[in-house]
């Protein structure tokens, strides 16, 4: 195809699909939150309060008690390490792929991490021996356990409490106990998994479980599940259909794969260029409806309050089309990281915050209609039933939200 012949998407009809695709529309609200997650492809995990509080902005009657039960007792939800280290969480079929393409090279590098670091450990003599002998009692104490939290571990195996320093030599060099690292490497390799955290839901201090009686079925192993190029397919096809169009420059961001690995995986899709305002261009999935000169229905009128690293915030990295590039600076931290965001039809518009004694605030930088204030005043009612008493302080803040607490 020419770039002449290029399918062009204007703006409009992106911002339209995203409201669809990403459950924003009112009438696209559901409370399945294992569908809201795939919808998005994967919930960011980094800070616990985003997987909840992404989830109540797509659910007709948002709960706590409705995400902790696709957490804690359907299980159709794990919590794992994947794209770009990060922690997500994902249905298992994303899992999957998520693993063979991305997380088992994170967990590579990991494992050579904690292995310098028990070279210079004085009470080790052969490092790989220690952690293979470290991992298998880890496992086998959780498995027998049923769950554990890591200061279990280091009670119940004292002698993996050895003193090790990360990033010795820097100025951020650091002393850790050994054990610590042990179940976060077997979760990256697919034996151990998150259970459930101690507290609340803004807890991100997760006990451990066998990944074998977690979640029925699901093998995670270094052996299991496709090869590292259908992996990649796999995810490049999921990120298409939900975040399409995407630039190259968008999925290498979201994945954090090499150029030649998002390269190769756009090409067994079968994806299709279009063309992008701007004069840029972007990829859709081979099948997408747009290269049947099929458009979005036209978005009814919409508002979010969407959370710090909410996946929609965060899907893209060239953001010129959904907020404003004299504002970026406001929403988002130098390494990309999104702060709670405010949206509108489509666009940014404000961030918010909620402050020490409960109050969600806000800061609106464009002229709303009295209908979008009013609808804004309705998803804050909705936001506080769900959030209740809880008191939670986000990760990652923006300039917005410290201006907003401050």
């Amino acid at each position: 195809m020419s770039a002449s012949a290029r399918p062009h998407v204007p703006t409009d009809e992106r911002r339209a699909r995203l409201a669809r695709r990403h459950r924003l529309l009112p009438s696209e609200r559901t409370d399945d939150v294992a569908s809201i997650a795939d919808d998005l492809v994967a919930l960011h995990s980094s800070d616990p309060t985003t997987v909840y509080l992404s989830a109540f902005a797509r659910m007709e009657n948002p709960s706590v008690e409705a995400v902790d039960r696709a957490l804690y007792e359907d299980r159709s939800l794990i919590r794992h390490h994947a794209m770009r280290r990060t922690i997500w969480v994902m249905t298992h079929d994303v899992a999957t792929a998520a693993t063979a393409s991305s997380t088992r090279k994170v967990a590579a590098r990991e494992r050579k991490k904690v292995l310098e670091w028990l070279d210079a450990a004085d009470e080790v003599d052969d490092a790989v021996r220690w952690l293979d002998d470290a991992t298998e009692k880890v496992v086998g104490m959780i498995t027998e356990a049923g769950t554990a939290f890591t200061r279990e571990i280091g009670q119940r195996l004292p002698d993996l409490k050895v003193s090790l320093t990360a990033a010795p030599g820097t100025k951020n060099a650091t002393p850790i106990a050994a054990h610590t690292r042990v179940p976060l490497l077997a979760a990256m390799e697919g034996r151990l998994v998150r259970a459930r955290p101690a507290g609340s839901w803004t807890s991100g201090q997760y006990s451990w479980a066998a990944l074998e009686r977690w979640i029925d079925g699901l093998t995670l192993g270094p052996d299991e599940g496709p090869s590292v190029e259908q992996a990649s397919a796999d995810l490049a096809s999921r990120l298409l259909d939900r975040f399409g169009p995407m630039t190259a420059a968008d999925l290498q961001w979201w994945t954090g794969w090499t150029k030649t690995q998002m390269t190769k995986a756009i090409a067994a899709t079968g994806a299709v260029e279009v063309e992008l305002d701007g004069g840029g261009t972007g990829w859709v999935g081979g099948d997408d409806p747009i290269l049947d000169g099929t458009v979005s229905d036209e978005a009814e009128p919409w508002v979010a309050m969407l959370p710090s690293l909410d996946p929609t915030t965060m899907g893209w990295k060239q953001r010129a089309w959904y907020v404003d590039e004299r504002l970026a600076s406001r929403h988002f931290d130098r390494f990309g990281n999104a702060g709670p965001t405010v949206w509108a039809d489509g666009q940014v518009v404000g961030g918010w915050a909620q402050c020490p004694k409960g109050e969600l605030v806000m800061e609106i930088y464009d002229e709303l209609t009295p209908r979008q204030y009013e609808q804004l005043e309705g998803e804050m009612v909705r936001l506080l039933r769900a959030i209740g008493d809880t008191r939670y302080r986000i990760r990652f803040p923006s300039p917005s939200h410290r201006d907003l607490v401050a």
